[in-house]
């Protein structure tokens, strides 16, 4: 196939996809519903600041955020399979919301401990507004090769959540102080999950009536080896987010890093939409092989941290295969995960992916304070070539 070809039938999967019925609503109300999840870190770092905190605190609670968003994610990702969407995502939605006011109306500072408990509440509650679209996308796009196409668009599009988000909350600041952007995140926040739950596949959508086991989709054949790749993809974006800031002050352009960050997104964004287009030709395991395979090597380049014009091209190039590896893992958990728990699934897949990038930026920062940006970039391709060796003993297993 032609690269014009291969344009067209991209273009004319993500088309398909956009017109099925629900899908725009869905698909938009999902990610304005998720936008406090890359609002929460720098609303949190302003609201600490203006009342005098130190960085040590905003770290600490964005944090429990993100660590509560972790832990229960899965959780509520069951109580979805055993009993509906809309309901839980309402009630998590009104919840989350409300610990995102107390967190942006109370001092932190001299409420250290309210600020930690809005903080916990608000991410433990977060809404499981990711899990439940791709539990219903086989409900609402009809054919193999356009459930694989939405689940890519999925992926791709995410990266608009990292872009937008710190952008609505410096507006909401611009007009309302620091604190404006915690109740803007609140007031997104809500307003997304009721657009979705009220949708009518999701307020169709019922849990699987089946004998459970208590571990749910872990006990899957080759679940957990999944999971443990997502864990070192994950490791190797959160690794490449603190190489590049740290490059970009060595090389005495901190401001470089927004931007070398943002081409990366956009290069996920451009191979997300370019991956609709290719044929479904291989089992999926051995697709996600090859997938992880080209994502270590797209992160290899940048262990050379040359000057920054051409840094900016292998940052662009290295986020181009992400996507597809997030979207033939979803399409692979949809088949490994016993029925009846495919919710839980996808929400362990991002506190996989959560875990990880977690790990991965606080190993590269050590790696950036004792050794170099280089240093920082060779884990994150390490972590991409751990994650190939894994799906490797999967399809030898």
């Amino acid at each position: 196939m032609s690269a014009g070809a291969e344009v067209s039938a991209s273009q004319g999967s993500v088309v398909a996809v956009l017109r099925s019925r629900y899908v725009p609503r869905l698909l938009s109300a999902s990610l304005i519903g998720r936008l406090p999840t890359g609002m929460a870190p720098l609303a949190i770092l302003l609201t600490v600041r203006e009342h005098g905190g130190d960085y040590r605190l905003a770290g600490l609670l964005a944090a429990l955020y993100a660590g509560s968003a972790a832990v229960c994610g899965p959780v509520l990702g069951r109580l979805i399979d055993r009993t509906r969407q809309a309901p839980v995502l309402l009630a998590s939605a009104a919840t989350s919301t409300a610990a995102f006011l107390v967190l942006g109306l109370v001092d932190p500072v001299r409420s250290v401990a309210v600020g930690a408990v809005a903080a916990v509440v608000a991410g433990a509650a977060t809404p499981q507004l990711e899990p439940c679209l791709r539990v219903l996308w086989e409900h609402v796009v009809v054919g193999e090769h356009h459930v694989r196409a939405a689940f890519s668009l999925d992926a791709a599009t995410q990266e608009l959540i990292f872009v937008c988000g710190p952008l609505v909350v410096l507006g909401a600041t611009a007009f309302g102080g620091p604190s404006a952007g915690l109740i803007a995140a609140a007031a997104v926040g809500l307003l997304g999950a009721v657009w979705f739950a009220t949708a009518r596949p999701a307020r169709a959508w019922r849990g699987t009536r089946v004998e459970r086991h208590w571990a749910g989709p872990l006990r899957g054949a080759g679940v957990l080896r999944l999971f443990a790749a997502l864990v070192c993809v994950g490791a190797t974006i959160g690794a490449f987010t603190v190489g590049i800031t740290g490059y970009a002050e060595v090389a005495g352009n901190p401001s470089a890093a927004g931007w070398l960050i943002a081409l990366n997104a956009a290069g996920a964004l451009v191979g997300g939409l370019a991956y609709t287009a290719v044929p479904v030709a291989h089992r999926e395991d051995r697709r996600l092989l090859l997938l992880l395979a080209l994502l270590a090597l797209g992160y290899l380049p940048l262990v050379l941290v040359l000057n920054i014009p051409v840094m900016a091209v292998f940052a662009l190039l290295s986020g181009c295969a992400l996507p597809a590896v997030l979207a033939s893992a979803f399409a692979l958990i949809a088949r490994m995960a016993p029925e009846g728990t495919l919710t839980e699934a996808h929400a362990w897949m991002i506190t996989s992916f959560g875990v990880g990038n977690a790990l991965g930026s606080a190993a590269a920062g050590t790696l950036l304070d004792l050794v170099s940006p280089a240093a920082a970039f060779s884990l994150a391709t390490a972590a991409a070539c751990a994650s190939t060796a894994l799906a490797l003993r999967r399809l030898l297993t």
